[in-house]
């Protein structure tokens, strides 16, 4: 039964001012042959070569637990009692959390509360908007704030069209209004007043909260999770209807902003690859969700979901938009797959390599596609029946591999804890001290207890000649500002970097690590020290 349309300010005057939040989703919901060959001009995986050992027992050692400090943590976070100014305390108890895949689910659940984040991934996630009512407008507190988008303005360097974008929706018409260069308070304060929308485009970049934020939700993802912040001023509208090609989590935080929220208008816009024009109201009918969202709201909505805010003449609003899953589909992964599986099928399978017949463009193509011609069905029998091959020469590991390294390159370096830092190479003691380079250097051993920093800070993969290791560590908060990271992995050590990888998130002693010789387990693992990738259960000494 179709819902009657209620008005958002309606919905405002009558919400109820509840102790508890007040989740409302919306009732619409839409519906073997082994040689390797290049992949996209990238060398498929030959298996990776490991140097011949004797078999030897993995010794895992686990880490001190927390058990106390983490319970009261999963209470607090599932009673949503971690609000508002202790957002701080969270991200500090977060950090107690060994394995950050755990740290990841805490935060998110956190995020969505009280929704659990199963419910939500089965019944929520890519199908319908919901909409979460806190009436709590310190929940959010401390994730970012107008002070210091003042802040980062006065003191960075925020670039119009790069960082910072200056934006207004009038009488139908969107427009942008950036001028050349870096944008200062003066003249960005000055387009406020005059009615512009703000929105600042990489928060991450300048925000070390909304960085440590990000960094942590990526991994709940698998994919990279990124933000824009918004700042509108009361009675005025920044941006046209449009849907976006990303999975959008509506953080409110201060202030308020009417927000109508529309179905895909059709099957082909449903979970859409790449983000619409701007739509005009006469092209997208009525909401299915009208919502004023207060600070400490939530609202998710799926890619694809045509969506516009305003704000209300009497307060101004700040909002910061958490994204993700971003050119991540099954379709996104097949397009990597189908051409290395034509290449492989073609070197590989004389059915693919016959030729056309000779007389094909007499029955086929638009020109002829009404004609009734026997050849027509067998043409297209033909042509279903290689596709039906091709998919045994699907190289989907290689695929997923290429995908992989994509998301690593997408992804936000790991923001480190003190405990973290302290024991890594990022807390080494070398330092210039009287005029000269003191304590340089530090010394692994066998005994020495090391792990991965993040579980999903580096990842192998091979190129059929060589295996590499991609890694997260030394990326830029700036997106793709650097080049993606890598670093050649020895045959005889590929074993000891899976088992590290597998082993998080336990420490495991060098000594323990499945390599040939003991100078190949502590090269190894000098190499990762020095690249940031791990750090050790105690603060090295130096050598």
């Amino acid at each position: 039964m179709e819902k009657k349309h209620v008005s958002a300010f309606e919905l405002y005057q009558n919400a109820l001012l509840e102790s508890t939040p007040e989740v409302k989703p919306s009732s619409v919901q839409v519906t073997p042959k082994k040689k390797k060959r290049k992949e996209n001009g990238i060398q498929t995986p030959k298996p990776i070569k490991k140097a011949k050992m004797k078999p030897m027992v993995k010794q895992v050692i686990k880490s001190s637990p927390r058990e106390e400090r983490l319970e009261r943590l999963e209470e607090e976070v599932q009673c949503g009692e971690k609000s508002g100014e202790a957002l701080e305390a969270l991200l500090s108890d977060l950090a107690e959390v060994s394995n950050s895949r755990e740290r990841a689910s805490k935060l998110f659940q956190w995020l969505i509360q009280p929704i659990p984040s199963k419910s939500f991934f089965r019944d929520t996630w890519e199908k319908k908007p919901v909409l979460i009512k806190r009436q709590n407008p310190d929940y959010y507190k401390g994730l970012f704030s107008t002070a210091e988008f003042d802040r980062i303005l006065r003191q960075d360097d925020v670039q119009y069209g790069v960082n910072l974008d200056v934006t207004s929706y009038t009488n139908g018409k969107r427009e942008t209004h950036n001028p050349p260069g870096r944008a200062l308070p003066f003249t960005v304060w000055e387009f406020y007043e005059s009615g512009c929308s703000l929105r600042m485009l990489n928060p991450q970049a300048f925000s070390s909260t909304v960085w440590s934020v990000l960094s942590i939700l990526q991994e709940q993802f698998g994919s990279m999770a990124g933000a824009n912040v918004y700042l509108t001023p009361p009675g005025t509208q920044g941006f046209a209807p449009h849907y976006d090609d990303i999975e959008a989590f509506v953080v409110q935080l201060e202030g308020k902003k009417h927000w109508r929220v529309y179905n895909p208008r059709s099957e082909d816009e449903v979970l859409p690859v790449v983000s619409s024009l701007n739509f005009s109201q006469s092209e997208i009918g009525k909401p299915i969700l009208e919502v004023v969202l207060e600070a400490g709201d939530l609202l998710y909505f799926p890619r694809g979901f045509i969506h516009q805010g305003n704000c209300l003449p009497d307060a101004h609003s700040l909002h910061i938009t958490v994204s993700s899953y971003q050119r991540n589909s099954w379709g996104n992964l097949l397009a990597k797959v189908v051409p290395a599986a034509l290449e492989m099928a073609m070197e590989e399978d004389v059915d693919f390599r016959r030729g056309l017949p000779v007389d094909y463009l007499t029955y086929m193509g638009v020109q002829n596609s009404d004609k009734e011609d026997p050849r027509r069905a067998q043409f297209l029998s033909r042509i279903e029946g290689l596709m039906k091959k091709l998919s045994t020469f699907a190289p989907v590991d290689a695929a997923v591999d290429q995908k992989a390294r994509d998301y690593l390159h997408d992804c936000l370096p790991p923001m480190l804890t003190a405990e973290e830092r302290a024991s890594s190479v990022q807390g080494a003691p070398s330092r210039w001290e009287d005029g000269e380079a003191v304590d340089v250097g530090v010394t692994i051993r066998g005994q020495t207890r090391v792990r991965l920093i993040r579980s999903g800070i580096a990842r192998l993969c091979s190129d059929g000649e060589a295996v590499w290791l991609y890694y997260t560590a030394d990326n830029s908060r700036v997106y793709h500002k650097e080049a993606p990271k890598s670093v050649e992995i020895k045959a005889e050590q590929t074993d000891g970097m899976e088992f590290l990888i597998h082993a998080y998130p336990k420490f495991v002693t060098v000594g323990s690590l499945p390599c040939e010789s003991a100078e190949d387990k502590v090269s190894l693992a000098e190499l990762l020290f020095e690249k940031g990738l791990i750090h050790t259960a105690e603060p090295l000494q130096r050598s």
